[in-house]
């Protein structure tokens, strides 16, 4: 880049060591610049006040102009996730455009310290929505708040983290304010809440124990701590030593717990060795083989551990000897030497011809592999397809990951090769997953707040020759969310699947299979999940008439015409309703209804037709036989309907007999009643007697208090 007047670009090509350059002339210089992957654009901050957008190929002009500035623009940054540009200028005038439309969407001023000659630098964090502009010796933080919705919250700050808990049927939420909600699944209610487990710093991940009755939290703080469900705290885990740490992922395994996200060796903390409440990480005898930051990891028993990296590598350890023994990739696949192999090696110099040919192509391929410098392929998420165990050792796949690109892969680790991958979601940058315990479904959510839901039970479950790129059938896609959403989790209550999501917008939401509306931990209104996602009897013509033909070949007692209804006094919905209604497709209705039937005992999602004999022999009843019922014969009313007047009707007012008044009861006394005739002659001789005492007293009593006065 030239201070006066030129932008120079240089490129190498693949296997070509020479650059090549280029140069387009812009009006009196540029003081910085920006450039987009995605889009294939350049920003210029010119000093002309001008936000020039270029595209490398295109030499002779701009493919658009930002105008709004009244000063020379000294930064420019894109904001990728959104398609915006930030731009700010030499009076201290910061301006957010939509790419799109070159129009001015915010302009922020007067929010910086006075400074008429300064150094600008200029960061802005996607990832939590923070804006750096340093002037000078002097910082300036500008955070994105989303505008107030009336949309119910579950937490006051974005919700990093959800987990099921199955023992307690418990959902437990945390978030950036490092608070820690427990609710219950059934109902929606708030149960419990810590607040303030880890300080101020942010919760980013947590976990439960293999008992179900220990959580941990892991935070941006570099700690890791072990709690009770009555908020004790155990033990603290001291990962990143007394560092700021970004813990994307606790794994609790039987003898250990691996601590991943921001460095490129696993932290291994092993509990048979807590003898005080502060735990110091021990050493992780594979040593490190990852080539960027691990970001994730699953364990499959008895031995299988992989780890997932921000370059799109995944390692295969033996859990057992903490050994790595493979690297897969999108591209390749290499054998990796174990630290016991590597001093095998020294003391044995002999190696055959054969295994230098084998580990030359193994690098080779690697090398060939472009580097993937932007995190396109980084490994969000792993999981094993534990239902799968009996079928994977003979060819199918048995591990799923999802990349930030939006991509979802499907490996066999025991073939150490790719089977299939499709894009699950199209330009929305990194995505997450979950898939339930039987492994028929597979949840993804994006930035977005888009939750699609995919049949996956059929899904590469053999061995392919070549690469398989036709997505599952996708059940549902809608969105629960207004913002990334940051966690899922899959999970049954009541006979129901469910899929558990929380989000930056501070909501934690479950949804079902079926489309009936999410639910919001939190809302004023308390729940039953029962009721709530209870899959309609029928939803198509083609669903009444499949079930139709299956209970004629259930039992052909009846005719044709006996088994039927009139189908308009079944039809779930009429012409109206559909207009307003969202339904579920036929192939999303039959595999809910295959989910309800595998995994509940409760009667079939269909009610049998009158006249319809079902036989079952595993039931209490051999058969149950329904007839339409007799007509019952008419009931005569009662006689109090018939002739309510008779019954209800005030009658006239009956004279009813005046009392007699009592005579007054100095006319009834005998003798009237005073001190002789109430009390005994004694009493009244005494007080007689006791009367001058008593004014004695008194008078010798007030002759002492006059001589005190005085």
């Amino acid at each position: 880049m030239s201070g006066i007047n030129t932008v120079v670009l240089a490129w190498r090509e693949k296997s070509k060591k020479l650059l090549k350059m280029t140069s387009f002339n812009i009006a009196q210089g540029i003081h910085a610049f920006d450039y987009h992957s995605r889009l294939n654009l350049i920003a210029t901050a010119g000093i002309n006040n001008k936000v020039c957008l270029w595209n490398p190929y295109v030499l002779s002009k701009p493919v658009g102009v930002l105008w709004g500035h009244s000063a020379s623009v000294i930064a420019v940054q894109f904001f990728a996730e959104r398609k915006q540009l930030f731009s700010f200028s030499r009076d201290k005038v910061l301006r957010l455009w939509d790419i799109q439309h070159q129009l001015s969407i915010q302009r922020i001023t007067c929010s910086f310290p006075k400074s008429q000659d300064f150094r600008c630098l200029f960061q802005f964090d996607e990832t939590h929505g923070r804006l750096f502009i340093s002037f000078n010796n002097q910082l300036a933080l500008l955070a994105i708040k989303n505008e107030a919705s009336k949309r119910v919250k579950s937490h006051l700050k974005a919700v990093s983290c959800v987990l099921y808990n199955s023992l307690l049927k418990q959902v437990i939420s945390s978030d950036v304010g490092s608070t820690v909600s427990f609710w219950m699944i059934e109902t929606g209610q708030k149960i419990k809440q810590f607040a303030g487990c880890h300080g101020n710093a942010e919760i980013s991940t947590m976990a439960l124990d293999a008992n179900k009755t220990r959580l941990l939290t892991g935070s941006t703080d570099g700690t890791v701590k072990i709690w009770d469900f009555n908020g004790y705290c155990h033990y603290t885990l001291n990962v990143g030593q007394d560092g700021v740490v970004d813990i994307s992922q606790i794994l609790v395994l039987k003898k250990t717990i691996l601590v991943v996200g921001w460095e490129r060796a696993l932290t291994v903390f092993r509990p048979q060795n807590f003898n005080q409440f502060f735990i110091q990480s021990e050493e992780w005898k594979g040593g490190v083989h990852h080539q960027d930051d691990i970001l994730c990891a699953a364990f499959s028993p008895p031995q299988t551990l992989v780890t997932g990296s921000y370059d799109g590598e995944i390692v295969l350890w033996n859990n057992n000897t903490e050994n790595a023994h493979h690297a897969l990739h999108p591209g390749y696949q290499r054998q990796l030497t174990s630290m016991v192999d590597v001093e095998a090696q020294k003391l044995n110099s002999r190696r055959s011809c054969e295994s230098h040919g084998l580990a030359d192509q193994a690098t080779q391929a690697a090398r060939n592999v472009k580097i993937d410098t932007e995190g396109n392929n980084a490994v969000m998420r792993l999981c094993f397809l534990e239902a799968r165990k009996t079928k994977a050792a003979t060819g199918g796949a048995n591990l799923v990951s999802c990349a930030a690109s939006g991509y979802v892969r499907f490996w066999d680790t025991f073939k150490k090769v790719l089977l299939a991958e499709f894009l699950a979601h199209a330009g929305v940058g990194s995505i997450i997953m979950s898939t339930d315990k039987l492994n028929q479904y597979l949840a993804t959510g994006d930035s977005d707040g888009w939750l699609k839901i995919w049949n996956i039970e059929e899904y590469c479950t053999n061995s392919t020759e070549s690469k398989i790129t036709q997505p599952p059938p996708l059940l549902r896609s809608f969105q629960p969310h207004e913002d990334r959403i940051s966690s899922l989790e899959m999970c049954e209550s009541c006979g129901h699947l469910l899929i558990i999501s929380s989000s930056a917008d501070c909501s934690v939401c479950v949804t079902g299979l079926s489309s009936a509306p999410a639910l919001i931990f939190g809302q004023a209104n308390h729940w039953n999940i029962e009721n709530h996602f209870s899959l309609p009897e029928r939803d198509t013509n083609l669903i009444e008439s499949k079930n139709q033909e299956e209970r004629m070949k259930v039992n052909p007692l009846f005719s044709k015409e006996e088994l039927c209804l009139d189908s308009t006094e079944h039809s779930l919905l009429t012409e109206e309703d559909e207009d307003n209604s969202t339904h579920l497709s036929t192939e999303e209705m039959n595999f809910s209804l295959k989910y309800k039937r595998r995994n509940s005992f409760k009667k079939k999602a269909y009610k049998p037709c009158f006249d319809e004999i079902i036989q079952k022999s595993t039931s209490t009843f051999g058969s149950l036989c329904l007839r339409t019922l007799k007509e019952l014969p008419e009931v005569k009313k009662p006689a109090f309907l018939l002739d309510p007047d008779k019954y209800f009707k005030e009658g006239p007012e009956e004279d009813v007999s005046q009392i007699p008044e009592l005579p007054l009861l100095s006319e009834t006394l005998k003798a009237v009643f005073d001190e002789k005739s109430l009390f005994p002659k004694e009493l009244l001789y005494r007080e007689r007697q006791d009367k001058p005492l008593c004014q004695e007293t008194n008078g010798e009593m007030k002759i002492k208090r006059n001589k005190k006065q005085l």
